[in-house]
């Protein structure tokens, strides 16, 4: 059994008109996870520790509506070893100096970064994504390609992994990931069990 050194803790970013699954897909598989190992090892601590975080603790509208409340706020957030930044709409993110410079601070402290969908625009506006391999929604994909040349912008893939930073596909894909994850931080057989507590199909590529 493998078993992270101590509790990670996962920060995932919250915003306005976020793509719901691509915040909640994450939350689910890394809680599922913690779930499944304490079931296994009654007493032991979790392998993770999820955090929702956003400018502050005020609502946060998700794209299509849904109402969504952050845990912590930037003031407030603690250190953190795994940084999750989602999709969505990010047009505003983009603008937005307050949260790039607390995704790019958050990111250097943290082991481990990865973005859902739309949410690697983020990452390459914030610095922390600058070059190598990655992947978005496959709707975005030409797009992050001619703003970011330096990027090589794979397609037709679920995630890729550049070892400290890994970003995924649209939507459904960030659960893919994030089970990657899992099995990277805590163990293969963990990721498997949560894949199968889920009733999710893990496309593990």
């Amino acid at each position: 059994m493998t078993t992270p050194a101590h509790t990670l803790r996962v920060a995932i970013l919250a915003f306005d008109e976020v793509e719901a699954l691509d915040l909640a897909g994450p939350y689910e598989v890394f809680t599922t996870a913690s779930r499944m190992r304490q079931r296994e090892a009654p007493g032991a601590p979790p392998p993770f520790e999820v955090l929702c975080v956003a400018r502050d603790r005020q609502p946060v509208r998700a794209r299509a509506g849904m109402t969504l409340l952050p845990t912590h706020g930037f003031a407030d957030a603690p250190a953190t070893d795994v940084l999750v930044v989602p999709g969505g709409v990010v047009d505003a993110v983009l603008t937005c100096q307050d949260t790039l410079a607390w995704v790019a601070d958050t990111a250097r402290r943290a082991t481990l970064t990865a973005s859902v969908c739309t949410g690697a625009f983020v990452l390459a506006a914030s610095g922390v994504l600058q070059h190598g391999q990655v992947t978005t929604h496959w709707e975005d994909a030409d797009d992050l390609g001619q703003r970011y040349p330096a990027l090589q912008v794979r397609t037709g893939v679920r995630w890729v992994d550049q070892g400290a930073i890994v970003t995924s596909g649209g939507i459904s894909a960030g659960i893919d990931m994030s089970l990657h994850l899992v099995a990277r931080l805590a163990g293969m057989a963990l990721a498997e069990r949560t894949a199968r507590q889920m009733e999710f199909i893990w496309t593990q590529a």
